[in-house]
Parts: C-alpha cells; sequence; structure tokens
C-alpha cells in the first residue's frame, strides 16, 4: 500500500537529483510545466496539449489522501482499495463486515456513502507568485507567516464564490519558490460501488508490501454523485482491460502526497536524528498495544483492523526512510549535491546564503518540535473537539486572520469532515488516546509545564478513559449543535472533551506562534531563494517537491535486476495460487478459491513501471500513449522507499494493478454485469 513512499540502496545513488535537472524517468511534473521536449528526447513521442488536458479533466483528487480517476460517464471513479477500506469499514458492522467481504451494488441507489470523502478535479492552475511574495514586504519571523497567509485567504476567497462547488487552494512549490491557485471543481458526495474481499487486496499482507512479485487486486469504484444524482462526466478516461506491453510508455496522474528531495542538509540530519527515531519508538509501541488489545474478541479484532493496517504501512515506510538516512553513501551524495549547487551560487548576490537561515531555522525547531508534536493528542473524539474548538475561535475572525484550514475556502470541507456520521469505538478510541499521553509524558518528563497541561494529576489511563466515556461527540448531532452554536454553545458546553480541547488551546497556539516565528517564516524567504539558486544553476525544467496536489510522470513497463536476477515486470492471475500456503497472511480470499476454475491463469494482474511516484499517487491511473487506462497504481518496490529524498530510474519502480485482472474479476470472480457495461459503453 502506497500511502507514503521513498530510497534505500547506496545502488541507487547515481539517479539522484537533488537540486539537479530530473534524469531520466525522473520527476513528478505540474501539469503546467509538463517537460515535453525532454520525453521526446528520451522516448521519441511526448502528448500534446489536447492530451494532457483530456487527462487533466479526467484526475480525480480523493480528500481521503488518494488518487483517482473517471472512467465512465456516470461519474464512475477507479481508485484502490486501500483507498476506500475506510469507506468499507464505516459502512460495516459485526453482521456485515464489508471490510471482510467485499461489496457489490447491483443497483445505483445500493451504493454506500464514503463519509468525510470528497473527489475534487483540477479546472485551472494559475501563477500568483507574486501577488503572495508581493506580501511580504519587509516583514519576518511570525508577521511574515501573517501576511502570507492572510493574502493566500484573500486570493482564495476571490476566486471562489461558490463554495457549493468549487475550492480554491493556493500551493506552496519549490519550499516558497512559486505560489500557485489550484480551481476544483468538486463532489462532496462520493459512494461505494464495488470492492473486492479484503484478503484479495491485502494477499501476502505487510511481507509483501512494497515488494514484487505482487498479487493483489488493489481496486475499487467509487462514483461522484450531486444532488442526490450521479454526476455526467463525459471528459472521462476510456477502461482498455488489456495486459501490458513490456518496454510500452506509460503515464501515472495522481496527488503524490510529501517529498523531501529539496531540503538542505540540517533538515536531513533533523529527519534522521530526532523526527524518524521518535516516530519509529511511538508508532512500534502503538501497534503493539493494538494488536493486544485486537486479540480480546472478535468484536476487536475486526474493528482495528483498518487502523493497524495503516500502522504497519506507515512503520514499514518509516523503516525505509531511516534506511535511506542512514546509508553513508546516499546521505554523502545528497551533500554532494548541495555543496555543487552551493559552489554554483556563490557569485549569484540575488541568491544570498539561505543555506545559513535554514541551519538556524532548524536549530530553533530542534526545541519546538518535541512539545508541539505531543501536545496534540491522538484521538477521534479529540479531533472532533479541537475541531470544533478551533472553528469556533476562528470563525469570530476576519478571513484573512483565521488559521489554514477554518479560512472560508477551506471551511465547507472541515465542515463536512466533522459532521458526516462515521461510527466511533470507544475502546480504540482510549487506547490511541492513553498511548499519546503516555507517550507525552515519556519524552516531555513528568515535570515539563506541557505534561502537567496535558495529564494535570491524571495518569494517561486515568484521564483517557474518562474523557472518551464521558464525552457525547461520536452522536454528529451534538457536533452539528456546537458547530451551529459557535463560541457561545462551545463555552457552555460540559462535554469533557470540549472542555479538555479549550484547555489545551492557547498552549497550542502559543506553540504555533513560536514555530512560525522561528522556523516557517524564515523558512518562506529561504525557500524562495533557495529555488533561485536553483533556476540559476540549472534553468526552469526542474519538477517541485510533491505537495498532493495534481501531477503526471511518464516512464515505461520494465523489470529490474536483483542481485543479479531479472525481476519480471508482471505476475499473473494464476500465480496467486502457486504463491498460497493457506495460511495468513497468504491465504487465498474466498471468492478466488470458489471460481479458481473460472478464472484465466494467465491474465495479468500486477505489474511494474519506472514512473516516480510517492504516497498519495494511491489509485492514480496508469495510462498508455493513446490515453486510455491500463491499470491503477497501488504501491511502490522496496528501493522506492526512499524516493523521499531521491529517484533512481534502475531499481525504483511503481506496482500497478492491471485492468486486465479487475476485468476478470468484475465477469468471473465478484460478478458486476452493470459494472462491466458501463465500462465498455462509448
Amino acid at each position: 500500500m502506497l500511502r507514503i513512499g521513498l530510497l534505500t540502496s547506496a545502488a541507487a545513488i547515481a539517479g539522484l537529483g537533488l537540486a539537479a535537472p530530473a534524469a531520466a524517468d525522473e520527476g513528478m511534473w505540474t501539469f503546467d510545466g509538463f517537460p515535453a521536449a525532454k520525453m521526446r528526447a528520451e522516448y521519441g513521442w511526448a502528448p500534446d496539449q489536447a492530451w494532457l488536458d483530456r487527462v487533466q479533466g479526467a484526475a480525480v483528487r480523493l480528500t481521503g489522501g488518494c488518487s483517482a480517476s473517471f472512467v465512465s460517464n456516470s461519474g464512475l471513479i477507479l481508485t484502490n482499495h486501500h483507498c476506500i477500506a475506510s469507506c468499507l469499514f464505516d459502512n460495516s458492522s459485526d453482521a456485515n463486515d464489508y471490510l471482510d467481504r467485499g461489496f457489490i451494488s447491483d443497483r445505483r441507489e445500493m451504493e454506500l456513502k464514503c463519509p468525510g470523502q470528497q473527489a475534487e478535479v483540477v479546472t485551472k492552475i494559475t501563477d500568483v507568485t507574486s501577488d503572495v511574495k508581493g506580501a511580504f514586504g519587509n516583514f519576518t519571523g511570525e508577521a511574515l507567516t501573517k501576511a502570507r497567509d492572510a493574502k493566500i485567504a484573500e486570493i482564495e476567497k476571490a476566486n471562489c464564490t461558490d463554495l457549493a462547488t468549487t475550492r480554491c487552494q493556493v500551493v506552496t512549490l519549490f519550499g516558497g519558490g512559486q505560489y500557485k491557485l489550484y480551481t476544483y471543481r468538486k463532489y462532496s458526495d462520493v459512494r461505494l460501488v464495488w470492492a473486492p474481499e479484503d484478503r484479495a487486496a491485502t494477499f501476502g499482507g505487510d511481507p509483501d508490501n512494497f515488494n514484487f512479485p505482487r498479487y493483489s487486486m488493489d481496486a475499487s469504484f467509487l462514483r461522484a454523485y450531486e444532488n442526490g444524482k450521479p454526476i455526467s462526466t463525459p471528459n472521462h478516461l476510456k477502461w482498455n482491460p488489456r495486459p501490458p506491453k513490456e518496454g510500452e510508455v506509460t503515464f501515472v496522474v495522481g496527488n503524490p502526497g510529501s517529498t523531501s528531495r529539496l531540503w538542505t542538509g540540517s533538515q536531513i540530519a533533523f529527519e534522521r536524528e530526532v523526527r524518524l527515531p521518535t516516530t519509529l519508538a511511538t508508532m512500534s509501541e502503538l501497534r503493539g498495544r493494538l494488536i493486544r488489545a485486537m486479540d480480546e474478541s472478535p468484536q476487536h479484532e475486526r474493528e482495528g483492523l483498518d487502523t493497524l493496517n495503516g500502522i504497519e504501512n506507515s512503520l514499514k515506510v518509516y523503516i525505509g526512510r531511516t534506511k535511506a538516512l542512514n546509508d553513508p553513501a546516499f546521505t554523502g551524495q545528497l551533500a554532494a549535491n548541495e555543496t555543487a549547487l552551493k559552489t554554483q551560487s556563490a557569485n549569484n548576490p540575488a541568491v544570498g546564503d539561505p543555506w545559513t537561515t535554514v541551519d538556524g531555522a532548524v536549530a530553533e525547531y530542534r526545541k519546538l518540535y518535541l512539545p508541539a508534536r505531543f501536545l496534540q493528542p491522538s484521538s477521534d473524539l479529540y479531533g472532533y473537539a479541537q475541531t470544533l474548538v478551533y472553528a469556533a475561535q476562528e470563525r469570530d475572525k476576519p478571513n484573512g486572520e483565521r488559521l489554514p484550514g477554518f479560512t472560508d475556502s477551506a471551511l465547507p470541507l472541515t465542515e463536512k469532515r466533522l459532521l458526516d456520521e462515521r461510527p466511533i469505538y470507544p475502546w480504540l478510541d482510549e487506547l490511541t488516546l492513553e498511548w499519546s499521553l503516555s507517550k507525552a509524558r515519556e519524552y516531555l518528563g513528568a515535570d515539563d509545564p506541557d505534561t502537567k497541561l496535558l495529564l494535570g494529576k491524571a495518569s494517561p489511563e486515568g484521564l483517557a478513559k474518562s474523557l472518551v466515556e464521558g464525552s457525547k461527540l461520536a452522536d454528529p448531532a451534538v457536533r452539528k449543535a456546537l458547530w451551529d452554536g459557535g463560541m457561545k454553545a462551545v463555552r457552555a458546553s460540559d462535554d469533557p472533551m470540549i472542555v479538555y480541547a479549550l484547555r489545551l488551546a492557547d498552549r497550542q497556539r502559543e506553540l504555533k506562534k513560536a514555530t512560525d516565528a522561528a522556523y516557517s517564516g524564515p523558512l518562506a524567504i529561504a525557500g524562495s531563494q533557495l529555488a533561485d539558486a536553483r533556476f540559476a544553476a540549472y534553468g526552469d525544467t526542474l519538477y517541485p517537491d510533491a505537495t498532493f496536489t495534481l501531477r503526471i510522470s511518464y516512464g515505461k513497463v520494465a523489470g529490474w535486476t536483483e542481485r543479479g536476477n531479472q525481476v519480471p515486470y508482471q505476475t499473473t492471475m494464476g500465480g496467486t495460487f502457486d504463491r498460497a500456503t493457506g495460511n495468513a497472511p497468504y491465504d487465498v480470499a474466498p471468492a478466488f478459491a470458489a471460481r479458481k476454475n473460472r478464472i484465466d491463469p494467465a491474465a495479468t494482474y500486477d505489474f511494474v513501471t519506472t514512473n516516480d511516484i510517492i504516497g498519495g499517487n494511491s489509485g492514480s491511473p496508469v495510462i498508455d500513449r493513446a490515453g486510455t487506462v491500463i491499470g491503477a497504481a497501488f504501491d511502490g518496490n522496496i528501493h522506492s522507499l526512499g524516493g523521499n529524498y531521491g529517484y533512481d530510474g534502475t531499481l525504483n519502480r511503481t506496482v500497478v494493478v492491471s485492468t486486465d485482472a479487475v476485468q476478470e474479476a468484475l465477469e468471473k470472480i465478484y460478478p458486476a454485469p452493470a459494472l462491466v457495461k458501463e465500462l465498455a459503453a462509448k
């Protein structure tokens, strides 16, 4: 499951592109900056603007953190199974476990709403760099971040007056070198259409995650609705249920979440020395606590599965990142690339010395990181409470003075996520809250003022229990009343979770203010200078770090050489049964086992390409030269676990579920004749 991404091997160094022009197949390119000339030189062909426009209009961003695409004229959306697992989970019960058994809608009126989900399509990209930077003036620190955020809020509000159907988002690129306004057509009613059994998508479990060969049906279908009816999407991608061809060109179009390829040495050091070790240690303990609790009952096992899958996937990613940043050859090349850029920028007075600025900002951030991290308790109920408190406080302010997430352009999605109905399991919420409070005490110390603010005289166990058991925020009607009632209702509330969120809010704001002054503000200026240095040294044919906004990468279908052996570019459906052992996680999904004789064993199941992707690209359509969909990206191989910091085309691979396999599933394993007909329609 590709939720976050990254590079581990010293052999991967040759292709690293930190600060340098992109190597072959490297790059998560913006649609307004696609390197057609570069691709044409490498492949002898590149898409024209009409091709790019068609694809952009069919690409979908799912606000749950994934990518997708329209594949019919009636709002049908292709994405990954792991991208909609929470929707299956939220619609399940002990009597009807959709996550375990899968879901097939025979009729559209049976399609299930996905809580908190929104589908978004980019309709316009506008460069607003001069407007945003023009607001900086002579400001520094916190004053600069306030001026910047106010200008961004102003731009977003001015360009999106119909908040029911549009969303505007100003995106920071190149660390502050550019600012782009992305305008989206949004659809806030997203429903589940079809999903296979969980074991079909997770065959091989954690051992096979970020590995290849793979045998995973990590595909599902959603549908976008508006005013209670499926939307019309004439500009959709053609479904093409065929096997891939070795060496053919492929494009991955989606929303890669976040990369750190343009970071400086001090930022990399902070990641290696502080953030990653803290994350690995605390998350490993959470995994252990959760597994123990899930063993208590079948009900706990079902209710904790989606959370456990996410934790295990993230742990594998962070372990890969840690290995990458502890590889001296790997980090040595990162340092060499940075030195080369410094040398080329030494005689450019316009650049100045942003590296010293970043070093100082990171040094200050080291003092703030642990308090800022641990003063954010982990709990769904607490998350609701914090949102209600912050929304009440922020909505009383002018739009330009509000925190990000609470401006006029952002409020509709914030409200949707807050009010959509979904199940809350008290034992699970109590477990995560207790864990986060205990880790705060451990890392900050029992005598730290922030620990005392978090706990008072209570224990993590006692406080978590009393907060969760006493709160009524699991009821969306209670949340709506507090949302509608604003600050007066919030202050009058005796819900213990609301009272607790109010208790922490002032200190959280104080820490944000300090971080803006010491870290975010200086980085806004330094980031712009570093971008100028790169443009001056290497030209403007560069791609920015990922920002969970629409990107396109190009590559080809290809295996790779592993320890002297050639790894094939594809697997087949029949290979599933050869790999099966009968023991979890290599137990074949029941529907697969029952219909083994109907499945074409030679049908391509999963395949790999050289496309450059990262977490957030999950569900991205894999598109051929003709602009048709031949798969959905769902993972990377183990070598891609350093892709957060660099890319190597000889080893990094995108793992794709083939439309050839999905068609087999739709026709023979999880029959959905209406869906098959819809996909085949002209």
